[in-house]
C-alpha cells in the first residue's frame, strides 16, 4: 500500500489549481489529433469537486447554443495546462447541480467580493 502512495504522491501536481464551487473558470486542455496537438480552452462553472488526493475532479458547466455542456476534469491530469480564474462565485451549496434545471439568468451565480 506504501508502493501506491508513493506513485501517486509523485504524480500529483506541484501547484494544483484552487477552484471554488461557483467560480468561473478557463480549463486550458491539452488536445492531441494524430501527430499534432494544441490547446482548447473550456470556459464555465465549477458546480462541482469529488474525490480527494490523486484522484480529484471538478465538474464545469456551460451553455452553448442552448445545450449544456459539462466535462469533468482530473486536477492532476497531464493534460490539463492550466486553469485560469476568471470570476469568483458566492454559493451556499457543495454541489450545484440544481443550475441544470434553470434557465437564462436564473442560471447565473452570484459574484462573490473578496
Amino acid at each position: 500500500m506504501d508502493a501506491l502512495k508513493l506513485i501517486s504522491q509523485s504524480s500529483m501536481k506541484e501547484q494544483a489549481p484552487e477552484v471554488k464551487i461557483g467560480d468561473t473558470v478557463k480549463v486550458h486542455v491539452k488536445i492531441t489529433e494524430g501527430d499534432k496537438s494544441r490547446i482548447q480552452i473550456f470556459e464555465g462553472t465549477v458546480i462541482a469537486k469529488k474525490h480527494g488526493g490523486i484522484n480529484e475532479t471538478f465538474t464545469v458547466r456551460r451553455v452553448a447554443h442552448g445545450v449544456g455542456i459539462e466535462r469533468v476534469f482530473p486536477v492532476h491530469s497531464p493534460a490539463v495546462e492550466k486553469v485560469e480564474l476568471v470570476r469568483s462565485g458566492r454559493v451556499r451549496r457543495a454541489k450545484l447541480y440544481y443550475l441544470r434545471d434553470r434557465v437564462g439568468k436564473a442560471a447565473k451565480v452570484k459574484e462573490a467580493i473578496r
